[in-house]
């Protein structure tokens, strides 16, 4: 079953199995004035929760106000998946979930392991997803173009768009 299936089928099932099988993307808070951010995310979805571990020095983290609002958002071409996640960011520090998380990706970033006095974590409570999933293939975009285009009344059609509520 691709993307464009499980959309419609199952919305949230189909962004947590997008959002799974993403290793990055981009975290910003709303109304600042610095650029988003790469981020590696961790996803907890028992609680609807994503996790970032991240530098104290970074410009997203020292001017983070608590539970400022903020967008995470991630893609995935081959799969013609996309989706913004929309929630509330905060530091947090959690060692039990710092112990589940760590791996030799983080420990690459810290030097002093879990104890590096410049390690935190982000929690973000995600309130809201808006995800699209395009159906996939050069035939079938091309097909829905030249459709568009020869027809006044028409635009492609592309894809499906959910918004999830949390």
């Amino acid at each position: 079953m691709n993307a464009f299936t499980k959309i419609n089928n199952d919305p949230r099932q189909a962004l947590i199995t997008g959002v799974d099988n993403i290793r990055a993307g981009m975290l910003g808070v709303e109304g600042s004035e610095h650029p988003m951010h790469p981020m590696t995310h961790y996803a907890d979805w028992t609680n609807d929760r994503l996790w970032f571990l991240t530098s104290r020095s970074t410009t997203l983290v020292r001017e983070l106000i608590p539970r400022a609002r903020a967008n995470f958002c991630v893609m995935d071409q081959k799969a013609g998946f996309d989706a913004c996640l929309i929630g509330m960011l905060s530091q947090d520090l959690n060692r039990e979930y710092l112990d589940a998380l760590w791996s030799p990706l983080a420990a690459a970033w810290f030097k002093g392991g879990k104890s590096d006095p410049d390690l935190t974590m982000l929690r973000f409570d995600l309130t809201e997803a808006a995800l699209w999933c395009s159906s996939t293939g050069v035939l079938n975009y091309g097909f829905e173009i030249l459709k568009a285009n020869l027809s006044a009344d028409s635009t492609p059609d592309l894809g499906v768009h959910h918004v999830l509520q949390f």
